[in-house]
C-alpha cells in the first residue's frame, strides 16, 4: 500500500474490464497510442518545459498486486518536470492570466504559498520570463527555499 501512496499518486478510474488494451508485441509499447520502440522518444521536440506538463501517462497496474477482476490504471503525475500534479496547477494559473490580459510582460506573480505549488509557480514563471516572489512562513525548510530560489 506504500507503494500506491508513493508512486501512484492519482488513480484515475477502477474498471472491472478485463481487456481494456491488447498488446501486440513485447519489444513495443502496451498503449495503443503510443506503439513506440524502446528509447525512440515521444516524437517532436518541444519549444520548452512546460509543453511536458499533462501529459503524463496513464498506466496499468499489474494484475498481480490489483484486486481480482479488477483493472485499475493510474495518472502517473510524478512524470510532470517537478514532479507534482501542482506543474498543472501552476501552469493554469500562468496561462489564464496571460490569456484574460492579468498578466503581461514585466509583470511580478506573487504567491504564498509553503510547497509544490510555490515551486511550480517559480519555474513557470522562471520560463516565461517574469518575475515571482514567493512569500512563506519562516518554519518551512530551507531546502523548499532553496528550490525556489534556484528556479528563479
Amino acid at each position: 500500500m506504500l507503494f500506491y501512496n508513493y508512486c501512484l499518486l492519482s488513480v484515475v478510474s477502477l474498471l472491472t474490464t478485463t481487456n481494456a488494451f491488447t498488446t501486440t508485441n513485447t519489444k513495443k509499447s502496451t498503449s495503443p497510442s503510443l506503439n513506440l520502440e524502446r528509447g525512440e522518444g515521444y516524437g517532436r521536440l518541444l519549444n520548452d518545459i512546460t509543453e511536458t506538463v499533462g501529459n503524463t501517462p496513464c498506466v496499468k497496474i499489474s494484475d498481480k498486486t490489483c484486486p481480482a477482476g479488477r483493472t485499475i490504471y493510474a495518472k502517473c503525475e510524478f512524470f510532470n518536470p517537478l514532479s507534482s500534479v501542482k506543474d498543472r496547477l501552476a501552469l493554469s494559473i500562468i496561462e489564464q492570466a496571460e490569456k484574460d490580459g492579468t498578466l503581461k510582460p514585466g509583470d511580478t506573480v506573487v504567491e504564498a504559498t509553503s510547497g509544490n505549488t510555490g515551486i511550480a509557480v517559480a519555474m513557470m514563471c522562471a520560463q516565461r520570463g517574469y518575475d515571482c516572489v514567493i512569500t512563506m512562513a519562516e518554519p518551512f525548510s530551507v531546502e523548499r527555499r532553496k528550490i525556489m530560489r534556484m528556479l528563479g
